[in-house]
Order: structure tokens, then sequence, then C-alpha cells
């Protein structure tokens, strides 16, 4: 398992945090979900060989927020 953490932009409410959440949750061997409103990112620990970072990132993005590199 590898963890990544991804910055999020325009995410205001817990409603945001649990759109997030889902989207990520969503995806194949996804263990572990953390997403904060404060500082805006997400934790995600997940099998690398099977979903990518840029897998992740376009997860957020579709969902209607912005990933800051």
């Amino acid at each position: 398992m590898q963890t990544t953490t991804i910055k999020i932009q325009g995410m205001t409410c817990q409603g945001c945090v649990n759109s997030v959440k889902t989207v990520l949750g969503k995806l194949p061997d996804i263990s572990r979900v953390e997403v904060s409103l404060d500082p805006g990112e997400a934790v995600i620990e997940h099998n690398p060989s099977t979903v990518s970072v840029n897998q992740l990132r376009t997860a957020i993005e579709d969902a209607g927020f912005d990933v800051i590199d």
C-alpha cells in the first residue's frame, strides 16, 4: 500500500469533504481515505499497482474540485 496526500482547492463545507471521500472510496483497492477541510487535503492509502495518483487526482477533479500541485 502507498499513502498519497493531495492538496485540494474549492472545498468549502463538510458536504464537499463527503463528496471527495465518496468519489475516492469508489475507486478499487482504496484502504483508507481521510479528507480535511482545513488544510484542504486528502490522504489516501491505496494500492499503486491498481490505482495511480493520476486516477486519484482525476476523481477529485471530476467531483468539481481543483487539485493543487
